[in-house]
């Protein structure tokens, strides 16, 4: 069986206000939408539930009977072809409308983005297809990234782990840095260039007060 539902809405959360502006109803907590498949004349439901999970359904408009043919490894033909590539369309356009990224989960990362949102307005960017788990922030007057949140094995920041953690790098002052990286808080920046970089990891060896004043310090320095 297929898994593309889920690998369209991987890494997202639902925007509920964007639901009924997008064609939503919503009944009890659950959200549902409904559309016909053109190039077939099937129905198509898509049911958000009170916790996010998506469910997606497609029937025959006049017997209400499921159609799963899209869902099977190995179905061919150009009906199948067809119902299948119009599913995906509805879902991502769905997932691109309706949902936000939550790619990152530590508390101390959704803290910090909270914070650069509310202070600055600025939503991270993910620029790369292949690096889902990386993002920027940047100004928007000059476009400069001020801050990143990737996600990184501990061993590469010289630690004695394997495990992976998420982890911030801002901008310095080159003068400050061999006062501030002490490779037990303050690290090198990962894929930076470490005169003007630095990393922090988001586990709360950093209090978030003190990352926040960091963040607008390294906003500060992207000015120019």
């Amino acid at each position: 069986m297929m898994d593309i539902k889920n690998n369209i809405f991987r890494g997202k959360k639902v925007s509920e206000p964007k639901l009924s502006a997008y064609g939503f109803s919503e009944n009890n907590g659950m959200y549902s939408y409904h559309t016909v498949l053109h190039s077939s004349g099937l129905s198509m439901v898509v049911e958000i539930m009170p916790d996010g999970l998506v469910k997606a359904t497609i029937l025959d408009r006049e017997t209400k009977d499921p159609y799963t043919l899209h869902l099977t490894d190995g179905a061919m033909g150009s009906f199948v072809t067809s119902v299948k590539m119009e599913y995906e369309q509805v879902l991502t356009d769905i997932a691109e409308k309706c949902f936000e990224p939550d790619i990152f989960k530590s508390a101390q990362a959704k803290a910090a983005i909270a914070y650069v949102r509310k202070t600055y307005g600025d939503k991270l960017e993910f620029l790369w297809a292949k690096f889902p788990n990386n993002a920027v922030w940047r100004r928007k007057d000059t476009r400069k990234w001020y801050g990143a949140i990737l996600t990184v094995s501990r061993r590469k920041l010289g630690l004695p782990s394997d495990e992976e953690a998420e982890i911030m790098d801002l901008r310095i002052e080159p003068e400050q840095m061999d006062a501030t990286v002490d490779n037990k808080k303050y690290f090198p920046g990962w894929h930076m260039n470490k005169r003007n970089w630095y990393t922090v990891i988001l586990d709360g060896s950093v209090p978030t007060e003190e990352l926040c004043h960091r963040i607008d310090r390294s906003y500060r320095l992207a000015i120019k």
